[in-house]
């Protein structure tokens, strides 16, 4: 890959789960509100930066929900912005920003934006020790709620990530409509 290519990374926070008595965490469903959130983060995705060449997403049952819903949309009518490759990474379950950056760093150099569909504490993380700057980190570091998105810039390909190496260019919380499901 040439190294003056742009590549990104979209990190995900799943939406908000439900906690029903007795269920393994694995197994967690998305709540009501997490139902109405992730649609509205595929709109935001689809409008603000297009489809990723690749998904990769914890296997849990609430990142398998968010992705399917934000697919949904971002194969909207008359969209070209799915993407070519998903993957469930079990690594990416419960992840420390650790794993999830060796996780990144295995990423093809043939996907240029990828989507990584993962859980707190370990997104956040990730985002604030790859961002060396860009205007949303202060709020990245305050909170990082469900259906978060942070969009970095990345200099040249994935197995030369460090800290700080990358830019913070976008961030958001999208959030679904009462009604919305």
């Amino acid at each position: 890959m040439n190294t003056r290519e742009t590549t990104r990374l979209i990190v995900l926070r799943h939406a908000k789960s439900a906690w029903p008595a007795g269920v393994p965490d694995l197994d967690r469903p998305l709540a009501g509100r997490g139902r109405r959130d992730a649609p509205a983060a595929g709109r935001w995705l689809r409008q603000r930066h297009g489809g990723p060449d690749a998904v990769i997403c914890s296997p849990s049952l609430r990142t398998r929900e968010t992705w399917d819903r934000v697919a949904a949309e971002l194969a909207a009518p008359g969209t070209t912005a799915t993407p070519g490759e998903v993957v469930f990474e079990p690594r990416v379950y419960a992840a420390s920003a650790a794993t999830l950056l060796q996780v990144v760093r295995g990423f093809p150099d043939r996907w240029r934006t990828a989507l990584l569909i993962g859980h707190q504490p370990g997104v956040q993380d990730l985002v604030l020790a790859l961002a060396g700057g860009g205007e949303g980190v202060d709020q990245v570091r305050e909170k990082f709620p469900t259906s978060a998105v942070a969009v970095l810039t990345l200099p040249g390909g994935w197995a030369g990530l460090t800290p700080g190496c990358a830019v913070l260019t976008d961030f958001a919380v999208p959030r679904g409509r009462p009604g919305d499901q």
